[in-house]
């Protein structure tokens, strides 16, 4: 049983007794370790129904309490009720942990649902960047944090192939191909100037000759054919490089042809949401309490991109998601903001979409912090600073922080092979794991079955620390989903093989018979769980390094 049920089922068996009400029953790790293990506030919610002080309902509860077998101690102290854990109820804890293996902090919560992640969704203008990285990996580790959850996911990218960005792109393409030939024809105002450029224009240029010496419809629509696949395989090799793969590519010119959008315009249109001006169609936002009405359909009759992302989750819901979550970045919120009013005004749940916000990234490297800019040309592509720090470190970093906070990705860190390195760090003590074991195995001391083991020898103060950690990881990756927060795995992790480090230096493993046992259980149940977080991040947990 989980440590925070032992406390709860306990507490409710003794208001049961005591005839007490028995409210939500919160519980919670005290901030300091001689405060107790656990603690709750119960007493908090019960007072005015009882008519006693918190401190004096807590005083009844802690001495019904007193002779439970699972609890040292229970203290009231200022109406919180502080527990001090058995070693055998800890004990518990960890043959529970082993018991479930692999399937340890596996949840249920989304059986029989459909949870679609919307992420990068970056135009097909050029390579994926740095930036682009952060919301890659952020959007691949929410999706594995649901998984966990039991949610069937959809990983989904939406490719925006129309539109003025997409011309832009083509021109700036068919400026390198004239280039190529000997012409100095300019980048257009706006346009692409990257490098990425300059090779597929020289093919262009070896396959068409000088066929295209103008900018004109024909040229525009033959340029945009041969511009949109190679970026497109370019964003792929990007992907496949930090280790990221999409279930769905949704592009944007379909739903245009499949009528989707005209749809969705009539049905807002019965529902009095828009209305006609300067030739326009307007959403009526700021009757919905928004800060102003965004255009939908320009008055030259083209979509926006509002109104292409409205039909967009619309055809989401009839594809039987029941709840979306869009990774985008922060820049973004009003656009989400009239998204989802759109949507409740066509009558989808409120709750059916979510957005996950993050901020920029910028590279601290050797010569500084160095901002990105595709359209200029100045970026390093994803792929490059994967082949320079490699696929751990750049998925780590990407989500070791607060996704609403700006990330500076420490290049000259990540590439470190030491303990600075948090990444490193935790991967060095599943290593350190794996080499006992190694040695265990080979002296005859590894147990056959760590199920049957006696646990009783681990009394150590680090060692019920441990288990108490071990025992933090299912709500862990439930908060960390629930939050869009995945740096709070990194921490977790991070802290975990702070604990298990010291031990490991201070204590003697192999050679102590029941003791050697009972240990070696504990580097199993630490090893699984770091195996585990490890595996949801998209991070190796290497047996050597």
């Amino acid at each position: 049983m989980r440590l925070e049920a032992l406390v709860q089922d306990s507490l409710r068996s003794v208001l049961d007794r005591l005839g007490f009400p028995s409210p939500e029953i919160p519980v919670d790790r005290p901030p300091r370790r001689e405060l107790g293990d656990l603690s709750s506030r119960v007493a908090f919610f019960l007072a005015p129904q009882m008519g006693k002080s918190p401190q004096a309902v807590a005083q009844d509860l802690a001495r019904a309490l007193s002779s439970h077998p699972a609890f040292a101690q229970v203290r009231a102290v200022q109406g919180f009720l502080n527990f001090v854990l058995r070693p055998e109820a800890l004990h518990r804890v960890l043959a529970a942990v082993l018991e479930d293996g692999l399937s340890y902090g596996k949840g249920e919560e989304g059986q029989g649902k459909k949870l679609q992640v919307e992420f990068v969704s970056s135009n097909p203008t050029g390579p994926l960047t740095i930036g682009h990285g952060r919301q890659a990996v952020l959007g691949d580790v929410l999706a594995n944090l649901f998984a966990e959850l039991g949610w069937p996911v959809t990983r989904e990218y939406y490719l925006n192939d129309e539109g003025r960005q997409i011309e832009l792109l083509a021109q700036s393409l068919w400026a390198r191909y004239r280039q190529a030939l000997g012409d100095p024809q300019p980048i257009p105002e706006g346009g692409y100037h990257g490098d990425y450029l300059v090779p597929i224009a020289q093919e262009l240029a070896a396959k068409f000759g000088n066929t295209y010496p103008t900018w004109n419809e024909e040229t525009k629509n033959t340029f945009r054919a041969e511009v949109v696949p190679r970026m497109l395989r370019l964003i792929e090799e990007d992907l496949e490089a930090v280790g990221v793969r999409f279930d769905v590519w949704t592009r944007e010119g379909d739903l245009i042809r499949r009528g989707l959008v005209g749809e969705v315009l009539e049905e807002l249109r019965k529902r009095d949401a828009v209305y006609e001006k300067d030739g326009a169609i307007w959403l009526s936002a700021k009757a919905h309490g928004l800060g102003r009405d965004p255009v939908l359909v320009r008055s030259d009759g083209t979509p926006t991109y509002l109104m292409v992302d409205i039909a967009y989750h619309l055809d989401k819901f009839r594809r039987g998601f029941d709840w979306v979550v869009d990774v985008q970045g922060a820049d973004h919120v009003e656009e989400q903001q009239q998204v989802k009013l759109a949507l409740q005004l066509l009558g989808l749940p409120q709750k059916f979409l979510s957005y996950c916000l993050h901020q920029f990234v910028t590279l601290k490297g050797q010569e500084g912090i160095e901002k990105m800019s595709t359209r200029a040309g100045r970026f390093l592509r994803l792929k490059d600073l994967v082949e320079e720090v490699g696929r751990d470190a750049t998925r780590y970093f990407m989500v070791m922080r607060k996704p609403e906070s700006h990330l500076v990705f420490d290049f000259e860190l990540a590439k470190k092979q030491s303990l600075e390195n948090p990444v490193y760090y935790v991967q060095y003590a599943h290593t350190r794991i794996a080499s006992v074991f190694r040695e265990a195995t080979a002296r005859g001391e590894m147990p056959e079955d760590f199920l049957s083991l006696d646990l009783s020898p681990l009394r150590e103060p680090e060692e019920l620390v441990i288990i108490m950690e071990l025992d933090r990881f299912p709500d862990v990756l439930r908060i960390a989903a629930h939050e869009f927060a995945p740096h709070l795995l990194c921490e977790y992790l991070e802290n975990l093989a702070g604990i298990f480090h010291p031990y490991y230096a201070r204590v003697r493993i192999l050679g102590q018979g029941r003791v050697t046992s009972a240990r070696l259980a504990l580097l199993a149940g630490v090893r699984l769980v770091l195996f585990r977080g490890l595996s949801i991040l998209g991070v190796k947990a290497p047996e050597a390094m």
